[in-house]
């Protein structure tokens, strides 16, 4: 399938797991894993969560030649040389992986609030949905089509964030749209894969060109990974920032 320009690659995504809400259903998230990993990994633990109002998707990433393992082939969202940020964004991959995102959540019902949600390389690809969400359109222009309720990032990065800021000049209404968009960044002071000093900068970047709902939480001793006191941490906060009413247990 031809996309009409000779250069664009084609991504080939892995199974999609669908944990369904046990008690009425109010929202719906798309869950993306980390580098290397695969949709089920987080499905089994999002169904243990007391939070029976929420369908979660957890698709996996298409497996691609990734620069920071000298090429050798994985599941990923987008390609990358380091996790941090600080080198060059992979757009197109960025692109791909956001429209699917995009893609999953456009087929829910009118009425359900939508987020993203992700860990590591899958939270830098929720919160490039979110600068997707608020500036109206993907890295290549193309219209993005869903409206965001929620976005949480865990031991995470922002991706492109050295031209957010351009793009948001100028335009009321993506200052507003930041503005009331909560964002949930959680990072681990011993992460030893994507440094702490990442993720707090991603948040410093996010809050300076206007996401004024950012709740940025520090956990010490957290490495790469998450705990139940993390997990505590997304089920009240989405109960609250979601309005959720039957998620207290």
């Amino acid at each position: 399938m031809s996309s009409g320009r000779g250069t664009s690659r084609t991504f080939e995504f892995g199974r999609t797991y669908v944990v369904r809400p046990r008690g009425n259903h109010e929202a719906t998230i798309v869950w993306l894993h980390g580098l290397g990993d695969k949709g089920s990994s987080w499905s089994q633990l999002l169904e243990t969560l007391p939070l029976p109002n929420i369908k979660w998707i957890c698709p996996t990433a298409p497996t691609r030649p990734v620069a920071m393992f000298g090429g050798y082939p994985c599941t990923a969202w987008f390609d990358v040389g380091d996790l941090s940020g600080d080198g060059p964004d992979d757009l197109e991959g960025l692109d791909a992986s956001a429209a699917r995102v995009a893609n999953l959540l456009s087929t829910e019902p009118a009425n359900i609030k939508l987020g993203i949600g992700g860990f590591s390389m899958g939270a830098a690809t929720a919160l490039y949905s979110a600068t997707c969400h608020i500036l109206g359109k993907y890295g290549n222009g193309n219209l993005y089509p869903v409206n965001l309720s929620a976005v949480i990032g865990l031991s995470g990065w922002l991706p492109c964030s050295r031209t957010l800021r351009n793009e948001m000049e100028g335009s009321i209404q993506a200052v507003r749209r930041a503005a009331s968009l909560p964002i949930l960044l959680c990072h681990g002071l011993g992460d030893d894969v994507v440094a702490y000093q990442h993720g707090e900068r991603s948040a410093q970047a996010l809050n300076s060109v206007g996401f004024r709902n950012l709740t940025f939480r520090t956990y010490n001793g957290l490495g790469h990974y998450t705990i139940p006191e993390e997990t505590d941490e997304v089920c009240n906060w989405l109960t609250a920032r979601l309005g959720l009413q039957g998620s207290r247990s």
